[in-house]
């Protein structure tokens, strides 16, 4: 099943029970949040009644009492998840209220929803770190569950945030899905980064990331430059390693790690397991060799764009435009680096240290073009994390705008990371 903006499934139907007492939804709470814990580690495929029930002291029957399977539990973490981002918000619509009041004609009220939601997201994820509320749910394989009721309240969530971009009804329906696409994708993604800034530091990172995510990082004065064409093939790649490649990639990106079996990649592939093991010694080593994929590929248009020189922002538009025309183009997709989080925990800690180098190389970017002046002077930190997101996030906006032509992925998704989401549409 693939989520899109312009339909979705009727919801099921919960088999009825008696009035809950207060003692019974304490403890049902209690296992929603367990789960949340499991599906943040392990993603839905890797998400056991038995250790959701262990992190409780309980044996499995004592979850199934109240979830009769994992897929109705998976379904009340993303549910109580999106019920808190709807919460959020509201309160960032609330905010525009109470900027309009004391605002004269509330001109710039717009403007207001996003920095206010911002701030409100890094308010909540304050409240987790010092135990005052349940965290969030990573909605990385959120696909993979395929549940309707999920699915339309998804839908709903993205619809109600996308009018947190002001003036976006100017734009096309799908234009204005990809800059909403890409707005969700930067908050999916701040629990990979969150931890480098202390929790009494969130206010001055939340300022900082809203005013980057608004107004973008050019220069003011600054010409948009036209990327530059880089050349990312593999050289010489061994095709039936590139199939075996492909396929993981695809189902890791849709299913995540745990969805990604032996079973489902042989399938795709139309081979035997036996042909599988041929080629691979295991499934670990195929998601391995996915992760080194697309890391290479990233390090090559970063060396090709340095290479043809120019302005910082010259080279970090080639990058991120060359990267992104690559996910959309569909011919060797990249790993969506968010798949880190369900990973084997052995396999985490070198992974990632391979993607915060080239988030750390997108922040030496970002200040050679502080230093030439077609960069304004923004927190490289924050930043880097918005241009490595964004790149990542690429791999699903063909859910999000379907029909979107490759010459405006440039105009309606790449441009609107360096100039801000509150710009103007792009000719």
């Amino acid at each position: 099943m693939v989520m899109t903006v312009d339909e979705g499934d009727a919801p099921g139907h919960a088999t009825p029970r008696r009035q809950p007492t207060r003692r019974f939804e304490a403890r049902r709470n209690a296992i929603v949040r367990s789960a949340i814990e499991e599906i943040n580690r392990k993603g839905v495929r890797g998400m056991t009644l038995g250790d959701v029930a262990a992190r409780l002291d309980l044996v499995p029957t004592g979850v199934i009492y109240y979830f009769r399977n994992k897929e109705e539990l998976a379904a009340a973490v993303f549910l109580k998840g999106l019920e808190t981002y709807e919460q959020l918000i509201g309160r960032a619509a609330g905010h525009e209220a109470g900027h309009e009041a004391g605002q004269e004609g509330g001109a710039d009220a717009g403007e207001a929803r996003l920095p206010a939601f911002i701030e409100a997201w890094f308010e909540y994820a304050r409240a987790v770190q010092e135990g005052q509320a349940d965290p969030l749910p990573v909605f990385n394989d959120v696909r993979a569950l395929k549940s309707d009721p999920v699915n339309d309240a998804y839908i709903g969530m993205f619809r109600r945030f996308r009018d947190l971009l002001p003036g976006s009804g100017a734009l096309p329906r799908r234009h204005r899905n990809a800059r909403a696409h890409l707005l969700l994708s930067q908050v999916f993604w701040i629990i990979a980064w969150q931890n480098q800034a202390a929790p009494a530091d969130y206010p001055r990172t939340a300022a900082r990331m809203a005013a980057i995510l608004a107004r973008g990082v050019i220069a003011p004065g600054a010409a948009w430059p036209d990327p530059r064409p880089l050349d990312l093939a593999r050289p010489d790649p061994n095709a039936s390693a590139e199939m075996f490649l492909r396929a993981a990639t695809g189902l890791i990106n849709d299913e995540g790690y745990h969805g990604a079996s032996v079973e489902r990649i042989s399938a795709r592939l139309n081979v035997s397991k036996g042909a599988f093991y041929h080629h691979n010694e295991t499934k670990d080593d195929l998601v391995l060799a996915c992760f080194e994929r697309t890391f290479e590929t990233m390090w090559r248009a970063i060396r090709a764009a340095e290479q043809a020189g120019g302005s910082g922002l010259e080279v970090l538009v080639s990058i991120v435009a060359a990267l992104v025309r690559h996910q959309m183009s569909g011919e060797a997709p990249l790993l969506r680096t968010s798949a880190l989080t369900a990973a084997p925990e052995g396999m985490q800690a070198g992974l990632m240290q391979q993607f915060h180098q080239l988030s750390y190389r997108f922040a030496s970017i970002l200040c050679d073009g502080i230093a030439d002046g077609s960069i304004a002077p923004v927190d490289v930190n924050v930043a880097s994390q918005i241009v490595s997101s964004a790149v990542n996030a690429a791999a699903d906006l063909h859910f999000w705008t379907p029909g979107l032509a490759p010459d405006d992925v440039v105009a309606h998704y790449v441009r609107p990371i360096f100039e801000g989401l509150t710009s103007a549409p792009s000719s």
